[in-house]
């Protein structure tokens, strides 16, 4: 059990004896009134979206989930496939589970599963990954690194801001939580 205030995004809790992705957080103060935890989750059994205000003092059971070392392998329509190396099982999982991993997924990344009694949950993925940009503008004569930024598509799909330096077919490391250029690799 841990403090409703010592939820964050991304945690998943039982609620109500129900798996529950929290999804947003807000605290809210009244005045001189006791503060309380605005939590908004989605139900991994049923898919709901649901919002409940906990009291600053209440209490939230955390998931015990334990991960599991696995290689992306394809998708199909909605479903993501991985295998697990070890025994070669495979599993699916919903897009709606993957989050901003989902642009990340390249066929035998490797990747952490989070699972709660053989039910996949979500996926962890690097906090960097390398990717290729496949378009951009040319580089402007004289760009340095302090310049200002400029868009460019990776091969992913995923269009970011990189330096005015950066060209086409070169390879950058992007930092997967925020989807933003890091370096070049």
């Amino acid at each position: 059990m841990i403090a409703a205030t010592q939820v964050r995004v991304g945690m998943v809790i039982i609620y109500e004896g129900e798996l529950c992705k929290v999804l947003g957080i807000d605290h809210i103060t009244q005045g001189n009134k006791r503060g309380k935890v605005q939590v908004e989750m989605r139900n991994l059994k049923t898919g709901n979206k649901l919002q409940y205000r906990f009291r600053s003092e209440d209490t939230v059971e955390k998931a015990a989930l334990f991960q599991k070392d696995m290689e992306y392998l394809y998708h199909d329509g909605d479903a993501y496939y991985f295998m697990d190396s070890t025994n070669f099982e495979q599993i699916s999982i919903h897009k709606d589970d993957l989050g901003n991993a989902i642009n990340y997924l390249k066929p035998n990344t490797k990747v952490v599963v989070e699972m709660h009694d053989d039910l996949p949950i979500g996926v962890g993925i690097p906090s960097t990954m390398e990717l290729k940009i496949v378009d951009t503008q040319p580089p402007m004569k004289g760009a340095t690194a302090s310049g200002s930024a400029k868009p460019a598509v990776l091969d992913n799909g995923l269009t970011i801001k990189v330096p005015q330096f950066i060209q086409v077919g070169e390879v950058v490391r992007v930092n997967t939580e925020t989807n933003e250029y890091v370096d070049r690799a």
